[in-house]
């Protein structure tokens, strides 16, 4: 349909957007056509959506989801390897767990994510769910697939949503393996995470060896995709970017030399915050987590602050991702990403948004199809009624999304209270 959005108030997505007000936003075939003043609009032939001086931005781009988990609280750590093991074992788990798939990246679009980047998922659920959305056959948010990571075995997710490699020469063929699911980057486990972590201080543990890890690179680059990886030491991330990786998830306390090795590689750093949250803050008695989960956590949630300042300070890309799937974390608060990242690395609300959208786009290789509202754009966008280049707390309740031009007004999701009561202490 041809919609005109009209009396609102734009926030382009660009590094140094600003309030435009009084504006109609002219969509048609799925694109914004025309960008025009609400007093000039010739709205003939269109469908006039009166946003009464609503606030409008680009739809978010979570750059770092997990499609298979839901985030609710666990009392104590779950085995996902024989999980995700008892979900493949029937087709009619299979498909439950598919459908549980879909309904997660549903809840996404309507929280306001149009774009998500799945970095892990179960078999090649992302790919063909991202097919579905694409072919109308399903409704979410545009996704780019890394359909299940690579890991080595004892490492992070083998089992469940990576696949373990021994050697180098097994690494190239789970490459060509992705490929022939057509994904659209790779992910690996260069490191381990805070629940793989049975020491204090052993976060972040290198796995995989930096042997695998250019095998890796060098076969997916050769193929023209790039390569994220799961780093959460200094030792993981100097490891990662040596060897050749295109982005680093998560981070760690950077040195000089890792700071150089972002330069010279041009990785960019996805930044994510939420998920050490609940370990590092939040008591024991609320999140469950050991003592030694709950220091490892701390270990984390300052090394990724650390990387995300750092980097900003170099001019290394940032972009965001909430790390969807990790007890606590839900596909539907992306939004907290945004605040956590204003608060604790010190960013303006207006860059938290940019990197959240424009910035995000252009480092996932679609900043010509997204990420900002701007005439031959794909129409993603949202409305909602407060500013948040104010307070970013604004985008917790989005009224319209818009996807590629559908429009989707007032959507609604079930929520967890008891995450939202613990998570808004934070706020």
């Amino acid at each position: 349909m041809k919609y005109a959005f009209v009396n609102c108030n734009i926030l382009n997505g660009k590094k140094d957007m600003t309030v435009d007000s009084g504006k109609c936003i002219l969509v048609d075939d799925g694109k914004i056509t025309d960008i025009i003043a609400a007093s000039n609009a010739n709205t003939a032939g269109y469908t006039v959506k009166d946003l009464k001086d609503a606030y409008v931005s680009p739809g978010l781009i979570n750059m770092h989801v997990h499609l298979a988990g839901n985030g609710k609280p666990q009392k104590k750590q779950r085995d996902n390897a024989k999980l995700v093991k008892t979900v493949m074992s029937t087709a009619l788990t299979r498909k439950i767990a598919y459908n549980l798939v879909c309904s997660y990246a549903q809840s996404e679009l309507l929280s306001g994510v149009t774009t998500i980047r799945t970095m892990g998922g179960i078999a090649d659920f992302d790919g063909k769910l991202r097919d579905e959305i694409s072919a109308g056959k399903k409704i979410g948010p545009r996704i780019l697939a890394a359909n299940q990571g690579i890991s080595v075995p004892n490492g992070h997710m083998a089992g469940s949503v990576a696949v373990a490699v021994t050697t180098p020469e097994e690494a190239k063929k789970r490459v060509e393996i992705s490929k022939n699911e057509n994904v659209d980057l790779v992910k690996i486990m260069v490191t381990g995470g805070v629940l793989d972590a049975k020491e204090k201080g052993v976060t972040g543990e290198l796995k995989m060896s930096p042997e695998i890890v250019a095998a890796v690179c060098e076969k997916a680059h050769a193929e023209g995709y790039k390569v994220a990886a799961h780093a959460e030491s200094p030792e993981g991330v100097r490891v990662a970017l040596k060897n050749g990786v295109d982005s680093v998830e998560h981070g760690a306390k950077p040195d000089e030399e890792i700071i150089d090795l972002f330069k010279k590689r041009g990785a960019f750093l996805c930044t994510t915050i939420s998920p050490a949250i609940p370990y590092a803050l939040f008591d024991k008695s609320v999140s469950n987590a050991s003592e030694v989960e709950q220091f490892n956590g701390n270990v984390v949630f300052e090394g990724i602050i650390d990387c995300a300042k750092a980097a900003l300070e170099n001019d290394i890309p940032v972009v965001l991702g909430n790390d969807v799937g990790c007890p606590w974390i839900t596909q539907y608060d992306f939004w907290r990403e945004l605040y956590y990242f204003h608060k604790y690395v010190g960013v303006s609300n207006s860059f938290a948004l940019y990197t959240a959208t424009l910035r995000s786009a252009e480092m996932a290789g679609i900043g010509d199809i997204t990420g900002s509202v701007e005439v031959g754009k794909s129409a993603d966008m949202i409305v909602t009624e407060k500013n948040p280049l104010e307070d970013l707390r604004a985008l917790k309740d989005v009224k319209i999304v818009v996807s590629g031009g559908k429009v989707i007004e007032n959507p609604k999701i079930k929520k967890n209270k008891k995450i939202a009561v613990e998570l808004d202490k934070y706020m």
